[in-house]
Protein backbone atom coordinates (compact mmCIF):
# COMPACT_ATOMS: atom_id res chain seq x y z
CA UNK A 1 0.00 0.00 0.00
CA UNK A 2 2.75 2.37 0.81
CA UNK A 3 4.33 1.27 -2.44
CA UNK A 4 1.51 2.02 -3.78
CA UNK A 5 1.16 5.94 -2.36
CA UNK A 6 4.73 6.60 -3.24
CA UNK A 7 4.15 5.64 -7.11
CA UNK A 8 1.05 7.67 -7.13
CA UNK A 9 2.79 10.82 -5.39
CA UNK A 10 5.49 9.93 -7.96
CA UNK A 11 2.96 9.65 -11.01
CA UNK A 12 1.62 12.99 -9.63
CA UNK A 13 4.83 14.91 -9.25
CA UNK A 14 5.92 13.47 -12.93
CA UNK A 15 2.58 15.08 -14.66
CA UNK A 16 2.93 18.37 -12.24
CA UNK A 17 6.80 18.89 -13.51
CA UNK A 18 5.47 17.93 -17.43
CA UNK A 19 2.55 20.39 -17.10
CA UNK A 20 5.22 22.92 -15.94
CA UNK A 21 7.63 22.43 -18.47
CA UNK A 22 4.79 22.38 -21.21
CA UNK A 23 3.64 25.93 -20.15
CA UNK A 24 6.86 27.38 -19.86
CA UNK A 25 7.78 26.18 -23.37
CA UNK A 26 4.71 27.60 -24.73
CA UNK A 27 5.10 30.96 -23.13
CA UNK A 28 8.97 30.79 -24.53
CA UNK A 29 7.56 30.24 -28.17
CA UNK A 30 9.45 33.02 -30.31
CA UNK A 31 7.86 35.83 -32.09
CA UNK A 32 7.55 34.96 -35.73
CA UNK A 33 8.13 37.80 -37.99
CA UNK A 34 6.92 37.08 -42.02
CA UNK A 35 7.63 39.61 -45.25
CA UNK A 36 6.87 39.61 -48.57
CA UNK A 37 9.29 39.20 -51.59
CA UNK A 38 10.85 42.50 -51.98
CA UNK A 39 13.15 44.62 -50.33
CA UNK A 40 11.13 46.82 -47.97
CA UNK A 41 9.04 43.83 -46.65
CA UNK A 42 12.19 41.88 -46.13
CA UNK A 43 13.38 45.05 -44.18
CA UNK A 44 11.24 45.47 -41.77
CA UNK A 45 10.25 41.68 -40.70
CA UNK A 46 14.31 42.31 -39.69
CA UNK A 47 13.17 45.56 -38.08
CA UNK A 48 10.20 44.22 -36.30
CA UNK A 49 12.33 40.87 -35.05
CA UNK A 50 15.51 42.63 -33.44
CA UNK A 51 13.22 45.76 -31.56
CA UNK A 52 11.67 42.54 -30.10
CA UNK A 53 14.58 40.46 -29.68
CA UNK A 54 15.87 41.95 -26.61
CA UNK A 55 12.23 41.54 -24.57
CA UNK A 56 11.96 37.70 -25.93
CA UNK A 57 13.40 34.61 -24.00
CA UNK A 58 14.15 33.14 -27.19
CA UNK A 59 15.08 34.76 -29.91
CA UNK A 60 12.58 35.67 -33.10
CA UNK A 61 12.42 33.91 -35.51
CA UNK A 62 11.89 35.79 -39.14
CA UNK A 63 10.34 34.04 -42.29
CA UNK A 64 11.21 35.83 -45.17
CA UNK A 65 10.68 36.03 -49.10
CA UNK A 66 7.35 34.21 -48.35
CA UNK A 67 5.36 36.09 -51.57
CA UNK A 68 2.81 37.69 -52.49
CA UNK A 69 0.16 39.02 -50.38
CA UNK A 70 -2.06 36.21 -50.56
CA UNK A 71 0.70 33.82 -48.79
CA UNK A 72 1.26 35.93 -46.01
CA UNK A 73 -1.67 36.74 -45.65
CA UNK A 74 -2.81 32.96 -45.25
CA UNK A 75 0.90 32.88 -42.99
CA UNK A 76 -0.92 35.20 -40.21
CA UNK A 77 -4.30 33.52 -40.09
CA UNK A 78 -3.18 30.03 -39.78
CA UNK A 79 -0.48 30.73 -37.47
CA UNK A 80 2.76 30.11 -39.27
CA UNK A 81 3.80 34.25 -38.50
CA UNK A 82 2.39 36.43 -35.62
CA UNK A 83 3.15 39.61 -37.90
CA UNK A 84 4.64 41.50 -40.47
CA UNK A 85 4.35 44.74 -42.24
CA UNK A 86 1.42 45.52 -44.47
CA UNK A 87 -0.07 48.58 -46.03
CA UNK A 88 -3.64 50.02 -45.32
CA UNK A 89 -4.67 50.35 -49.24
CA UNK A 90 -3.81 46.22 -49.39
CA UNK A 91 -5.48 45.69 -46.53
CA UNK A 92 -8.80 47.64 -47.63
CA UNK A 93 -9.16 46.60 -50.90
CA UNK A 94 -7.17 43.16 -51.46
CA UNK A 95 -7.69 41.34 -48.48
CA UNK A 96 -11.02 42.45 -46.81
CA UNK A 97 -12.07 43.40 -50.85
CA UNK A 98 -13.73 46.56 -49.17
CA UNK A 99 -13.26 50.53 -50.11
CA UNK A 100 -10.26 52.69 -50.35
CA UNK A 101 -12.04 55.02 -47.74
CA UNK A 102 -11.93 52.02 -44.68
CA UNK A 103 -10.48 53.81 -41.28
CA UNK A 104 -8.74 51.74 -39.46
CA UNK A 105 -11.44 51.29 -36.77
CA UNK A 106 -13.66 49.61 -39.65
CA UNK A 107 -10.92 47.22 -40.81
CA UNK A 108 -9.84 46.14 -37.36
CA UNK A 109 -14.32 45.45 -37.10
CA UNK A 110 -13.59 43.05 -40.26
CA UNK A 111 -9.90 41.24 -39.33
CA UNK A 112 -11.53 41.04 -35.86
CA UNK A 113 -13.33 37.98 -36.20
CA UNK A 114 -10.68 36.23 -38.13
CA UNK A 115 -8.36 36.62 -34.82
CA UNK A 116 -6.03 39.22 -36.78
CA UNK A 117 -5.71 43.18 -36.07
CA UNK A 118 -3.79 46.04 -37.25
CA UNK A 119 -2.06 48.59 -35.26
CA UNK A 120 1.48 50.61 -35.07
CA UNK A 121 1.57 53.09 -38.13
CA UNK A 122 5.39 52.97 -38.79
CA UNK A 123 4.82 56.66 -39.94
CA UNK A 124 5.83 56.33 -44.16
CA UNK A 125 3.11 55.64 -46.99
CA UNK A 126 4.51 53.46 -50.12
CA UNK A 127 2.07 53.75 -52.32
CA UNK A 128 1.61 52.13 -55.82
CA UNK A 129 2.54 54.43 -58.66
CA UNK A 130 3.77 53.87 -62.66
CA UNK A 131 7.05 54.88 -63.73
CA UNK A 132 8.52 55.44 -67.06
CA UNK A 133 12.08 56.44 -68.32
CA UNK A 134 12.41 60.59 -67.59
CA UNK A 135 13.90 61.23 -71.27
CA UNK A 136 11.21 59.27 -72.44
CA UNK A 137 8.67 61.23 -70.41
CA UNK A 138 10.13 64.77 -72.24
CA UNK A 139 10.34 63.35 -75.79
CA UNK A 140 6.26 62.60 -75.34
CA UNK A 141 4.86 65.20 -73.10
CA UNK A 142 3.95 62.10 -70.82
CA UNK A 143 3.50 63.92 -66.82
CA UNK A 144 0.29 62.38 -66.01
CA UNK A 145 -1.41 58.45 -65.77
CA UNK A 146 -4.05 60.09 -68.44
CA UNK A 147 -1.09 61.09 -71.01
CA UNK A 148 -0.42 57.16 -71.20
CA UNK A 149 -4.17 56.06 -72.12
CA UNK A 150 -3.61 56.78 -76.25
CA UNK A 151 0.46 55.69 -76.00
CA UNK A 152 -0.35 52.12 -77.93
CA UNK A 153 3.51 51.84 -78.97
CA UNK A 154 4.26 52.34 -75.36
CA UNK A 155 5.18 48.83 -73.93
CA UNK A 156 3.80 47.77 -70.30
CA UNK A 157 5.92 45.54 -67.79
CA UNK A 158 4.01 44.99 -64.63
CA UNK A 159 4.21 42.75 -61.52
CA UNK A 160 2.27 39.57 -61.61
CA UNK A 161 0.62 40.48 -57.89
CA UNK A 162 -0.30 44.22 -59.36
CA UNK A 163 -2.22 42.44 -62.82
CA UNK A 164 -3.95 40.15 -60.47
CA UNK A 165 -4.68 42.79 -57.87
CA UNK A 166 -8.03 44.10 -56.59
CA UNK A 167 -6.60 47.68 -56.67
CA UNK A 168 -3.95 47.31 -58.87
CA UNK A 169 -4.04 46.98 -63.04
CA UNK A 170 -7.64 46.15 -64.12
CA UNK A 171 -9.06 48.84 -61.92
CA UNK A 172 -6.30 51.40 -63.10
CA UNK A 173 -7.40 50.45 -66.74
CA UNK A 174 -10.81 50.69 -66.16
CA UNK A 175 -10.56 54.32 -64.85
CA UNK A 176 -7.67 55.38 -67.50
CA UNK A 177 -8.74 53.84 -70.34
CA UNK A 178 -5.98 51.86 -71.21
CA UNK A 179 -5.82 49.66 -73.53
CA UNK A 180 -2.13 48.20 -73.87
CA UNK A 181 -1.56 44.23 -72.67
CA UNK A 182 0.59 44.30 -69.60
CA UNK A 183 3.78 42.19 -69.68
CA UNK A 184 3.69 40.52 -66.44
CA UNK A 185 7.45 40.34 -64.67
CA UNK A 186 8.69 39.91 -61.33
CA UNK A 187 8.98 43.08 -59.47
CA UNK A 188 12.77 43.24 -59.15
CA UNK A 189 13.41 42.44 -62.87
CA UNK A 190 11.42 45.33 -64.23
CA UNK A 191 13.76 47.67 -63.60
CA UNK A 192 16.21 45.87 -65.36
CA UNK A 193 14.20 45.67 -67.88
CA UNK A 194 13.14 49.07 -68.38
CA UNK A 195 16.70 50.46 -67.97
CA UNK A 196 17.63 48.15 -70.66
CA UNK A 197 14.48 49.53 -72.69
CA UNK A 198 12.36 45.99 -72.70
CA UNK A 199 9.37 48.02 -71.57
CA UNK A 200 8.90 51.70 -71.32
CA UNK A 201 6.07 51.70 -68.54
CA UNK A 202 6.27 49.82 -64.99
CA UNK A 203 4.36 49.75 -61.35
CA UNK A 204 6.88 50.71 -58.84
CA UNK A 205 6.67 51.60 -55.22
CA UNK A 206 6.76 54.95 -54.20
CA UNK A 207 9.85 54.18 -51.59
CA UNK A 208 11.66 52.29 -54.04
CA UNK A 209 15.25 53.21 -54.27
CA UNK A 210 15.79 52.77 -58.27
CA UNK A 211 13.20 55.06 -58.81
CA UNK A 212 15.89 58.09 -59.36
CA UNK A 213 18.69 55.89 -59.08
CA UNK A 214 17.50 54.89 -62.84
CA UNK A 215 16.00 57.92 -64.17
CA UNK A 216 12.40 56.97 -63.55
CA UNK A 217 9.90 59.83 -63.42
CA UNK A 218 6.93 58.80 -61.34
CA UNK A 219 3.64 59.62 -62.92
CA UNK A 220 0.80 61.68 -61.27
CA UNK A 221 -2.12 59.97 -60.51
CA UNK A 222 -4.44 62.30 -62.10
CA UNK A 223 -8.02 61.04 -61.16
CA UNK A 224 -6.92 59.53 -57.59
CA UNK A 225 -6.95 55.78 -58.03
CA UNK A 226 -4.27 54.36 -55.90
CA UNK A 227 -5.34 54.98 -51.99
CA UNK A 228 -2.88 55.52 -49.74
CA UNK A 229 -0.97 52.82 -48.42
CA UNK A 230 0.11 53.25 -44.82
CA UNK A 231 2.73 50.81 -43.21
CA UNK A 232 1.04 49.39 -40.31
CA UNK A 233 1.74 45.95 -38.09
CA UNK A 234 -0.65 42.96 -39.38
CA UNK A 235 -0.78 40.83 -36.27
CA UNK A 236 -2.88 37.84 -34.78
CA UNK A 237 -4.53 39.28 -31.64
CA UNK A 238 -3.00 36.86 -29.25
CA UNK A 239 0.55 38.28 -29.74
CA UNK A 240 0.04 41.03 -27.00
CA UNK A 241 -1.24 38.32 -24.85
CA UNK A 242 1.25 35.84 -25.33
CA UNK A 243 4.23 38.10 -25.60
CA UNK A 244 3.54 41.21 -24.15
CA UNK A 245 7.05 42.55 -23.46
CA UNK A 246 7.43 42.19 -27.03
CA UNK A 247 4.29 43.80 -28.17
CA UNK A 248 5.01 46.84 -26.00
CA UNK A 249 8.55 46.92 -27.92
CA UNK A 250 7.14 46.52 -31.43
CA UNK A 251 4.67 49.53 -30.63
CA UNK A 252 7.58 51.80 -29.76
CA UNK A 253 7.75 51.71 -33.67
CA UNK A 254 4.73 54.04 -34.41
CA UNK A 255 5.85 56.96 -36.55
CA UNK A 256 9.57 55.90 -36.21
CA UNK A 257 10.03 55.60 -39.96
CA UNK A 258 9.59 58.46 -42.74
CA UNK A 259 9.66 57.89 -46.04
CA UNK A 260 12.78 59.34 -46.78
CA UNK A 261 14.73 56.88 -43.57
CA UNK A 262 12.76 54.11 -45.89
CA UNK A 263 14.22 54.57 -48.98
CA UNK A 264 17.26 55.08 -47.60
CA UNK A 265 16.87 51.73 -46.03
CA UNK A 266 15.96 50.85 -49.58
CA UNK A 267 18.60 51.81 -51.29
CA UNK A 268 21.70 50.44 -48.87
CA UNK A 269 19.96 46.94 -50.38
CA UNK A 270 19.60 47.52 -53.67
CA UNK A 271 22.24 49.77 -54.50
CA UNK A 272 24.79 49.18 -51.99
CA UNK A 273 24.26 45.29 -51.20
CA UNK A 274 24.18 45.59 -47.86
CA UNK A 275 22.42 42.29 -45.62
CA UNK A 276 18.98 43.39 -44.20
CA UNK A 277 19.84 42.24 -40.66
CA UNK A 278 22.84 45.05 -40.88
CA UNK A 279 20.15 47.40 -42.22
CA UNK A 280 17.41 46.98 -39.44
CA UNK A 281 20.41 47.18 -36.75
CA UNK A 282 21.94 50.64 -37.88
CA UNK A 283 18.14 51.88 -38.28
CA UNK A 284 17.44 50.88 -35.04
CA UNK A 285 20.74 51.93 -33.42
CA UNK A 286 20.42 55.16 -35.33
CA UNK A 287 18.79 56.40 -32.09
CA UNK A 288 21.49 55.50 -29.57
CA UNK A 289 24.81 57.94 -29.41
CA UNK A 290 27.77 56.82 -30.65
CA UNK A 291 25.95 53.41 -31.95
CA UNK A 292 25.75 53.94 -35.18
CA UNK A 293 29.29 53.91 -36.34
CA UNK A 294 29.43 50.62 -34.13
CA UNK A 295 26.77 49.11 -36.23
CA UNK A 296 28.25 50.16 -39.73
CA UNK A 297 31.76 48.32 -38.76
CA UNK A 298 32.22 45.75 -41.69
CA UNK A 299 28.63 46.17 -43.00
CA UNK A 300 30.16 46.35 -46.88
CA UNK A 301 28.40 44.79 -49.67
CA UNK A 302 29.55 41.22 -50.11
CA UNK A 303 31.24 39.87 -52.47
CA UNK A 304 30.22 36.52 -54.75
CA UNK A 305 32.76 34.23 -52.53
CA UNK A 306 31.30 35.58 -49.37
CA UNK A 307 27.81 34.99 -50.55
CA UNK A 308 28.41 31.57 -51.97
CA UNK A 309 30.03 30.41 -48.60
CA UNK A 310 28.23 32.63 -46.23
CA UNK A 311 27.21 31.09 -42.62
CA UNK A 312 23.90 29.91 -44.02
CA UNK A 313 25.37 27.54 -46.53
CA UNK A 314 24.79 24.55 -43.91
CA UNK A 315 21.44 25.28 -42.62
CA UNK A 316 20.28 25.87 -46.61
CA UNK A 317 21.96 22.57 -47.86
CA UNK A 318 20.01 20.65 -44.57
CA UNK A 319 16.82 21.95 -45.28
CA UNK A 320 17.08 21.08 -48.98
CA UNK A 321 18.34 18.01 -48.95
CA UNK A 322 15.56 16.82 -46.20
CA UNK A 323 12.74 18.43 -48.37
CA UNK A 324 14.16 16.09 -51.74
CA UNK A 325 15.08 12.77 -49.84
CA UNK A 326 11.93 12.80 -47.82
CA UNK A 327 9.61 13.69 -50.91
CA UNK A 328 11.43 10.96 -53.32
CA UNK A 329 11.16 8.72 -50.00
CA UNK A 330 7.62 8.85 -49.98
CA UNK A 331 7.12 9.03 -53.76
CA UNK A 332 8.67 5.68 -53.87
CA UNK A 333 6.53 4.16 -51.25
CA UNK A 334 3.61 4.96 -53.05
CA UNK A 335 4.64 5.09 -57.06
CA UNK A 336 6.65 1.69 -57.02
CA UNK A 337 3.62 -0.59 -55.04
CA UNK A 338 0.92 1.19 -57.30
CA UNK A 339 2.60 0.68 -60.46
CA UNK A 340 3.07 -3.00 -59.83
CA UNK A 341 -0.68 -2.74 -58.83
CA UNK A 342 -1.79 -1.40 -62.45
CA UNK A 343 1.06 -2.90 -64.60
CA UNK A 344 -1.37 -6.03 -65.62
CA UNK A 345 -4.30 -3.66 -65.87
CA UNK A 346 -3.81 -1.66 -69.19
CA UNK A 347 -6.82 0.41 -69.18
CA UNK A 348 -6.53 0.99 -65.43
CA UNK A 349 -2.49 1.83 -66.01
CA UNK A 350 -3.30 4.16 -68.55
CA UNK A 351 -5.58 6.31 -66.44
CA UNK A 352 -3.27 6.45 -62.90
CA UNK A 353 -0.38 7.49 -65.25
CA UNK A 354 -2.69 9.79 -67.08
CA UNK A 355 -3.48 11.27 -63.71
CA UNK A 356 0.02 11.05 -62.37
CA UNK A 357 0.94 13.16 -65.66
CA UNK A 358 -1.68 15.59 -65.70
CA UNK A 359 -0.29 16.94 -61.87
CA UNK A 360 3.21 17.27 -63.53
CA UNK A 361 1.42 20.05 -65.90
CA UNK A 362 0.19 22.38 -62.82
CA UNK A 363 2.53 25.42 -62.31
CA UNK A 364 4.98 24.54 -59.26
CA UNK A 365 3.73 28.39 -57.54
CA UNK A 366 -0.28 27.09 -58.31
CA UNK A 367 0.76 23.75 -56.90
CA UNK A 368 1.67 25.78 -53.74
CA UNK A 369 -0.93 27.96 -53.45
CA UNK A 370 -3.48 25.13 -53.28
CA UNK A 371 -1.75 23.23 -51.04
CA UNK A 372 -1.78 26.28 -48.53
CA UNK A 373 -5.48 26.97 -49.01
CA UNK A 374 -5.71 23.01 -48.51
CA UNK A 375 -4.19 22.57 -45.42
CA UNK A 376 -3.75 26.00 -44.06
CA UNK A 377 -0.36 26.18 -43.17
CA UNK A 378 2.93 26.93 -45.24
CA UNK A 379 6.18 26.19 -45.39
CA UNK A 380 7.39 22.37 -45.18
CA UNK A 381 4.51 19.90 -45.24
CA UNK A 382 2.78 21.86 -47.91
CA UNK A 383 6.48 21.49 -50.13
CA UNK A 384 6.80 18.08 -49.34
CA UNK A 385 3.63 17.21 -50.67
CA UNK A 386 3.91 19.07 -53.63
CA UNK A 387 7.56 17.20 -54.29
CA UNK A 388 6.33 14.15 -53.86
CA UNK A 389 3.69 14.56 -56.37
CA UNK A 390 5.73 15.96 -58.69
CA UNK A 391 8.34 12.44 -58.36
CA UNK A 392 5.40 10.12 -58.57
CA UNK A 393 5.22 10.08 -62.07
CA UNK A 394 8.70 9.35 -63.30
CA UNK A 395 8.68 6.59 -60.97
CA UNK A 396 5.71 4.85 -61.48
CA UNK A 397 6.21 5.26 -65.26
CA UNK A 398 9.68 3.51 -64.95
CA UNK A 399 8.45 1.16 -62.75
CA UNK A 400 5.47 -0.04 -65.35
CA UNK A 401 7.88 0.19 -67.96
CA UNK A 402 10.89 -2.16 -66.21
CA UNK A 403 7.92 -5.11 -65.38
CA UNK A 404 6.79 -4.94 -69.03
CA UNK A 405 10.57 -5.27 -70.19
CA UNK A 406 11.03 -8.62 -68.51
CA UNK A 407 11.10 -11.18 -71.19
CA UNK A 408 7.86 -13.31 -70.57
CA UNK A 409 10.04 -16.89 -70.72
CA UNK A 410 11.66 -15.43 -67.63
CA UNK A 411 8.75 -14.05 -66.32
CA UNK A 412 7.40 -17.83 -67.06
CA UNK A 413 9.73 -19.73 -65.78
CA UNK A 414 9.45 -18.18 -61.80
CA UNK A 415 5.65 -19.87 -62.48
CA UNK A 416 6.97 -22.76 -63.64
CA UNK A 417 9.07 -23.60 -60.74
CA UNK A 418 6.21 -23.30 -58.63
CA UNK A 419 6.72 -20.34 -56.99
CA UNK A 420 3.49 -17.92 -55.99
CA UNK A 421 3.04 -14.69 -57.90
CA UNK A 422 4.17 -12.27 -55.00
CA UNK A 423 7.38 -14.96 -54.94
CA UNK A 424 7.65 -14.46 -58.66
CA UNK A 425 7.32 -10.45 -58.30
CA UNK A 426 9.94 -10.34 -55.93
CA UNK A 427 12.44 -12.82 -56.75
CA UNK A 428 12.29 -12.20 -60.36
CA UNK A 429 10.18 -9.36 -62.21
CA UNK A 430 11.37 -6.64 -59.71
CA UNK A 431 15.24 -7.33 -59.92
CA UNK A 432 15.09 -7.43 -63.43
CA UNK A 433 13.18 -4.01 -63.64
CA UNK A 434 15.27 -2.23 -60.80
CA UNK A 435 17.35 -0.83 -63.68
CA UNK A 436 14.92 0.45 -65.39
CA UNK A 437 13.27 1.50 -61.93
CA UNK A 438 16.24 3.14 -60.36
CA UNK A 439 16.40 5.68 -63.57
CA UNK A 440 12.43 6.78 -62.39
CA UNK A 441 13.80 7.64 -59.15
CA UNK A 442 16.81 9.31 -60.54
CA UNK A 443 15.18 11.39 -62.84
CA UNK A 444 12.20 11.50 -60.10
CA UNK A 445 15.18 13.10 -58.01
CA UNK A 446 16.82 15.70 -60.52
CA UNK A 447 13.40 16.87 -60.63
CA UNK A 448 12.92 17.30 -56.74
CA UNK A 449 16.06 19.29 -56.37
CA UNK A 450 15.36 21.94 -58.75
CA UNK A 451 11.68 22.31 -58.01
CA UNK A 452 12.88 22.43 -54.54
CA UNK A 453 14.34 25.79 -55.07
CA UNK A 454 10.48 26.86 -55.25
CA UNK A 455 10.04 25.94 -52.04
CA UNK A 456 11.66 29.04 -50.82
CA UNK A 457 8.86 30.97 -51.89
CA UNK A 458 6.28 29.66 -49.15
CA UNK A 459 9.19 29.49 -46.07
CA UNK A 460 10.29 26.34 -46.50
CA UNK A 461 13.97 27.26 -47.05
CA UNK A 462 16.43 25.44 -49.14
CA UNK A 463 18.62 26.80 -51.61
CA UNK A 464 15.61 28.62 -53.49
CA UNK A 465 15.92 31.22 -50.30
CA UNK A 466 19.07 32.73 -51.98
CA UNK A 467 17.43 32.84 -54.77
CA UNK A 468 14.54 34.40 -53.76
CA UNK A 469 16.29 37.23 -51.89
CA UNK A 470 18.36 37.29 -55.14
CA UNK A 471 14.96 38.43 -57.10
CA UNK A 472 13.71 40.61 -54.96
CA UNK A 473 17.35 42.83 -54.55
CA UNK A 474 18.13 41.90 -58.56
CA UNK A 475 21.41 40.25 -57.17
CA UNK A 476 22.93 38.05 -59.73
CA UNK A 477 25.79 37.09 -57.76
CA UNK A 478 22.72 35.84 -54.87
CA UNK A 479 20.80 34.33 -57.67
CA UNK A 480 24.09 32.42 -58.67
CA UNK A 481 25.42 31.62 -54.76
CA UNK A 482 21.71 30.13 -54.92
CA UNK A 483 21.87 28.17 -58.13
CA UNK A 484 25.37 26.81 -57.85
CA UNK A 485 25.15 24.67 -54.88
CA UNK A 486 21.82 23.27 -55.85
CA UNK A 487 23.62 22.12 -59.21
CA UNK A 488 26.28 20.85 -57.53
CA UNK A 489 23.40 18.79 -55.51
CA UNK A 490 22.15 17.76 -58.76
CA UNK A 491 25.68 16.78 -59.82
CA UNK A 492 26.21 14.46 -56.85
CA UNK A 493 23.11 12.81 -56.98
CA UNK A 494 23.86 11.99 -60.78
CA UNK A 495 27.34 10.54 -59.28
CA UNK A 496 25.73 8.51 -56.80
CA UNK A 497 22.96 6.91 -58.91
CA UNK A 498 25.26 6.12 -61.80
CA UNK A 499 27.56 4.39 -59.04
CA UNK A 500 24.60 2.52 -58.10
CA UNK A 501 23.86 1.56 -61.75
CA UNK A 502 27.42 0.09 -62.47
CA UNK A 503 27.07 -1.88 -59.12
CA UNK A 504 23.72 -3.28 -60.96
CA UNK A 505 25.39 -4.06 -63.69
CA UNK A 506 27.99 -6.02 -62.49
CA UNK A 507 27.36 -9.73 -62.27
CA UNK A 508 27.49 -11.54 -59.45
CA UNK A 509 30.07 -13.39 -58.27
CA UNK A 510 29.42 -16.00 -55.55
CA UNK A 511 31.78 -16.86 -52.83
CA UNK A 512 34.67 -19.00 -54.18
CA UNK A 513 33.81 -18.26 -58.08
CA UNK A 514 37.07 -17.76 -60.02
CA UNK A 515 37.16 -14.82 -60.89
CA UNK A 516 38.76 -15.28 -64.14
CA UNK A 517 41.67 -13.79 -66.26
Amino acid sequence: MQLLRRTGLAALAFIFLLGTALAAAAQEQPLRAGSKRFTESYILAEVLAQTAAPHTAVAPVVRQGLGNTAIVYEALRSGGIDVYAEYTGTIALEILKGQASMTREEMNAALRPLGLGVAVPLGFNDGYALAIRAADAERLGIRTLSDLAGRRELRFGLSNEFIGRADGWQGLAARYGFIQAPTGLDHGLAYEAIAAKQIDVMDIYTTDAKIDHLGLRVLEDDRHYFPRYDAVLLYRLDLPARLPAAWAALQQLEGRIDEHAMIAMNARAELQGVAFDVIARDFLAAAQPGARAAAQRGEGARGFMAKLFGPDLGRLARQHLLLVAISVAVAILIAVPVGVAVFGHLRLRALVLGATGLLQTIPSLALLAVLISLLGVIGTLPALIALTLYSLLPIMRNTVTGLAEVPTGLRDAGIALGMTGGQNLRAVLLPLAMPTLLAGVRTATTIAIGTATIAAFIGAGGFGERIVTGLALNDRELLIAGAVPAAALALLSEALFESLEYLLRRPYRGPGTDPGP
